[in-house]
């Protein structure tokens, strides 16, 4: 693709996202950022094993910052003890994600894709549980 090509390309799915974004409801707005830490995950991954260092390491920096975004987004009023299991779990997310970028480890962006592939499941179940309760039972 040529570089005005590309750049359209790219053009076009920012357009794309900001729809996406504007319309998304609070709960698909981490599913979003959930399914864009693990589309990062999976391009740094291919980097990797092409031995593009610079293209790997913004894709993991890119990871990183959205795991850092879903990290403070927590709401510890809300359930301080949930949000401070989440909270170490999003600080081992990126420090495993850092180190595998330093010892260029596959092994360790596996180990966090799994992880958040996990999270993002419960968090799509309870989705669903969200959708079909009454309307008390979700402002409880």
């Amino acid at each position: 693709m040529t570089n005005s090509g590309s750049s359209a390309m790219h053009e076009y799915q920012q357009v794309n996202l900001r729809h996406v974004v504007e319309g998304a409801t609070p709960h698909r707005l981490v599913q979003l950022m959930m399914e864009r830490v693990l589309a990062k995950i999976a391009i740094a991954r291919g980097h990797m094993e092409r031995q593009a260092i610079a293209e790997k390491g913004k894709h993991i920096g890119d990871a990183i910052s959205i795991i850092n975004g879903l990290q403070v987004s927590l709401n510890h009023k809300a359930n301080s003890e949930l949000c401070g299991n989440f909270d170490a779990l999003y600080d081992y997310m990126a420090r495993r994600l850092l180190e595998g970028n330093l010892r260029d480890d596959d092994s360790m962006l596996l180990e966090v894709a799994d992880l958040m592939r996990q999270v993002k499941e419960a968090w799509d179940a309870i989705g669903d549980e969200v959708a079909t309760a009454q309307p008390a039972a979700v402002t409880a």
